[in-house]
């Protein structure tokens, strides 16, 4: 049993595409177990997320669940979008949640990188865009970083396509480049001195 996350304000959120799941995967071995809620869209097709959620519990040791509407966040739950679903987060007196729901492609995705940074774009949010092919992620990042976010972009040199990482580094959304190894590093850097 959860308790959701009443004082958690920050939140962490991801999105990737073609190389993100072994991405993400390094990220949260890196990553400490009493960190604030992650959101994470990758673009994986419907079927396919509930199982990768799974694995990435067993291999992680982290609370990682498959999104469904109305799940409320607890501290170091991580959340994958669901194949074909669109994941958005919002926030009301108990704490962060989500909704998980079928919609129009955005940016050439469902799920889209691009919803899920929007909808995190007015919170106290670290962003973090990992390899992939195309722009999906660099608009909504950019209104994260507007928004006062600090968004880290997976280096072109540790990712397998640096496409998505490139797109929002070259719109200006992007606060700091690192390569893969030190992104969990970068967010710990973050949250523990409040930054």
């Amino acid at each position: 049993m959860h308790i959701p996350a009443i004082n958690t304000s920050r939140i962490i959120a991801i999105g990737g595409s073609t190389g993100s799941t072994e991405a993400l995967k390094a990220i949260l071995k890196d990553l400490r177990h009493d960190l604030p809620p992650v959101v994470a869209v990758l673009h994986m097709p419907a079927g396919y997320t509930r199982i990768y959620a799974e694995q990435l519990c067993t291999e992680t040791g982290h609370n990682v669940v498959e999104a469904k509407s109305g799940l409320y966040l607890s501290q170091g739950m991580v959340v994958i979008a669901q194949g074909g679903q669109h994941l958005r987060l919002f926030r009301d007196k108990k704490g962060y949640f989500v909704t998980s729901e079928a919609g129009v492609k955005v940016s050439g995705h469902c799920p889209s990188v691009d919803v899920l940074f929007d909808s995190v774009a007015k919170r106290n949010a670290i962003g973090v865009i990992l390899t992939g092919m195309g722009c999906d992620g660099a608009k909504g990042m950019l209104n994260m970083k507007k928004m006062g976010a600090y968004n880290i972009g997976q280096d072109a040199e540790s990712s397998i396509v640096y496409g998505m990482p490139k797109a929002a580094y070259e719109n200006g959304s992007v606060s700091k480049q690192c390569p893969l190894d030190k992104i969990a590093q970068e967010i710990h850097y973050r949250i523990d001195n409040g930054l």
